[in-house]
């Protein structure tokens, strides 16, 4: 699943050709999605401007004068920027126009989302989601506080949507292997250079796949169809039985919350 480096990505490479654009319609030619895509969505789009494209978590909204289109790419969405007249793909499912510029949804799983909000007013979606990983507020401190007392293993909390957003379950695997903790280690256990080592290791982690382009493990591709390449990076995903790049010790595997969670035992304590 896209995690926030993929949808920053997607974010990054979308804004800058489509703000202060007029959308011209939009072509919706399989509505059977997660939740089905507004059967009104060219009447709501056409003839405004599109004033932003903003990420809250891993959602995507693309903001115009009388409300927000919420985007998330689910299992396996990509959003690409193509000619309006370039010839759609079996899984591609939906474009949003821009005069001769298409934004192009392509969900083989068809398990992402494309809602309408209108107004100001975010989105329930949105009402309850945590502390963005790279916001000012997200910090050692911060961690310290939202896990005191907490029982939860520190990759569990990590992922937990209503704590901190975006992370994943790779980037939370990278992160705590950064920080030389172990999956498993209660989050209120964790002291305050613990703490700070692992907010620093979560943006460091999180910064790091921005600068590559996200991550392709299948499907995902930037807004130029490209992929990402932070996968040749990693240290523990994925890489069961393979030497650490650290000390040579092999990667293990536990499943955590029904994932799988990879880590280094010598390392990761």
């Amino acid at each position: 699943m896209p995690e926030l480096p993929e949808v920053e990505t997607t974010r990054r490479g979308i804004a800058p050709a489509l703000i202060h654009h007029a959308c011209t319609g939009a072509i919706v030619r399989n509505p059977r999605l997660r939740c089905p895509v507004p059967d009104d969505l060219d009447t709501l789009l056409r003839g405004q401007e599109l004033q932003a494209v903003e990420r809250r978590a891993k959602y995507l909204l693309l903001r115009f004068a009388t409300g927000s289109l919420l985007i998330h790419l689910g299992m396996s969405g990509s959003l690409r920027i193509v000619p309006a007249q370039a010839a759609p793909d079996k899984h591609d499912h939906l474009d949003i126009l821009f005069d001769d510029t298409a934004l192009r949804l392509r969900d083989p799983r068809r398990f992402g989302l494309v809602l309408w909000q209108d107004g100001p007013v975010p989105h329930p979606l949105l009402a309850k989601l945590g502390i963005e990983p790279l916001s000012d507020g997200f910090d050692g401190p911060w961690l310290q506080r939202a896990g005191r007392g907490r029982k939860t293993p520190a990759k569990l909390f990590l992922m937990d949507g209503h704590q901190v957003v975006g992370i994943g379950n790779i980037y939370a695997s990278e992160s705590l292997f950064r920080a030389g903790i172990d999956p498993v280690t209660p989050i209120g256990e964790l002291g305050p250079r613990r703490c700070a080592r692992l907010a620093a290791c979560i943006r460091d982690t999180l910064n790091d796949a921005l600068a590559a382009g996200g991550s392709t493990l299948r499907d995902f591709v930037g807004s130029d169809g490209a992929p990402g390449y932070f996968q040749q990076q990693y240290f523990v995903y994925g890489r069961e039985g393979e030497p650490c790049r650290k000390c040579t010790t092999p990667i293990r595997k536990r499943i955590m919350g029904q994932r799988a969670s990879f880590y280094c035992p010598r390392c990761q304590r």
